[in-house]
């Protein structure tokens, strides 16, 4: 069983945010990427590199993941995926961001095969029971801030 907790920004120390993840909008529609070894989609994001800051994870993820290169990134919340199925599991922290894509340029050459626009969530999902959350979440604060 997984369960995704969310917690305010900042409450969890840095140490501790070992991915970012980036809910982003190009042109009014959400990207969504396929990873090389998979059919299924997700969230743009990864994990973070040695003494590299969470933001500059995200920017980095953000290009490598989608190509692009002008947007506004806002961090939105730290989140957790707990596993009750395993009594000595330790929560692994992510960042989640909020990100408006102004520039797409060419898909660089890394893990992501290709990108697609969705209007909503798209229905076949590299992880189903976490991505719903995130793209809930980000909703709601759009709509807290109305953006």
């Amino acid at each position: 069983m997984l369960k995704v907790n969310f917690y305010e920004l900042n409450t969890i120390e840095d140490n501790k945010l070992s991915f970012a993840v980036i809910m982003t909008k190009f042109n009014g529609q959400w990207i969504y990427v396929r990873h090389k070894e998979r059919n299924t989609w997700e969230i743009p994001g990864g994990h973070r590199e040695e003494n590299e800051n969470i933001n500059d994870t995200a920017s980095r993820e953000l290009f490598e993941e989608t190509g692009a290169i002008k947007f506004k990134l806002i961090p939105i919340c730290t989140y957790a995926v707990e596993r009750s199925e395993y009594v000595d599991y330790t929560e692994s922290f992510g960042q989640l961001f909020y990100s408006e894509v102004e520039t797409l340029d060419n898909l660089p050459h890394f893990e992501i095969s290709e990108i697609k626009l969705f209007d909503d969530i798209p229905d076949s999902l590299t992880y189903p029971l976490i991505q719903p959350f995130l793209h809930k979440k980000v909703l709601e604060f759009i709509k807290s801030i109305n953006l």
